[in-house]
């Protein structure tokens, strides 16, 4: 049975841990190892690296830093960035990445989830859509290379294609709620949930355990992905690594388990 997840994001920028908000001014962190230690210590219930620079550089994945995060991660990996061929797919799940994570290269090439979904296995393609409302309406823009590039593309239509392409899983991103600790868009969440019958992720604006709480509430089993949420805290923004402790996390799955029943 699938149960609810709660997520780290982690960014990487020139080799260090960043977090960013909208997208843009990146600040840093600390070593996205040591990250990934305290995350083995709290378990975590997976994890999440995406290298920001990768693609926005056009420049191959940095396998030497998958095979040392990969080495120490003791949860299941998604790994994103760079990744624009079956080939390289294989590569990184080779390196003992579960998971591999594509944007832009899916955006200009869709056929490219089905390549890697017949070399990877389904369960292994992660889709991650990062969105902007548009202007006018109730509908979202598919954006990539860092937010810099609207490939006015649908984002629900988009998420759509991706399922039937061969995604495994969907990773919703705002952009416009990233870094502001405000909440999640739990109306998109809805409408997200209600178009593809695969597994989703909702990521951008987590700020509290409520957060999440809503979350699962409004959409059930979903996974709950947050970057800020688990490097900051209290009023200040302190850099410290955190995540739930087991019984909080059980909680919150216990009351989208029952939600979703």
């Amino acid at each position: 049975m699938l149960r609810p997840r709660i997520t780290p994001c982690l960014l990487v920028h020139e080799g260090g841990l960043v977090k960013t908000v909208g997208f843009k001014d990146p600040k840093y962190v600390g070593d996205p190892i040591n990250a990934v230690k305290i995350f083995n210590e709290k378990e975590s219930d997976e994890l999440i690296v995406l290298d920001i620079d990768a693609t926005a550089n056009k420049v191959e994945p940095d396998y030497q830093m998958i095979a040392h995060l990969a080495a120490e991660c003791r949860m299941p990996l998604c790994y994103g960035g760079g990744v624009r061929t079956a080939e390289q797919a294989k590569t990184i799940i080779g390196l003992g990445v579960e998971k591999v994570a594509i944007s832009a290269a899916a955006v200009e090439r869709p056929e490219l989830i089905a390549e890697i979904s017949r070399a990877v296995g389904r369960q292994s393609v992660v889709v991650v859509i990062d969105v902007k409302k548009r202007m006018l309406g109730r509908d979202y823009d598919v954006w990539t290379h860092n937010g810099r590039h609207n490939s006015k593309r649908n984002a629900l239509d988009f998420a759509a294609e991706m399922a039937e392409m061969g995604a495994g899983e969907i990773v919703l991103n705002s952009i416009e709620r990233d870094g502001q600790m405000k909440g999640y868009d739990i109306a998109l969440a809805r409408r997200l949930r209600e178009r593809v019958n695969i597994p989703i992720s909702i990521l951008g604006g987590a700020g509290s355990l409520d957060d999440i709480g809503e979350l699962f509430a409004a959409c059930g089993v979903v996974g709950a992905a947050a970057g800020s949420l688990f490097v900051f805290k209290g009023t200040y923004r302190a850099v410290l690594i955190n995540y739930p402790e087991f019984s909080q996390k059980e909680q919150l799955i216990r009351a989208a388990l029952t939600g979703a029943a």
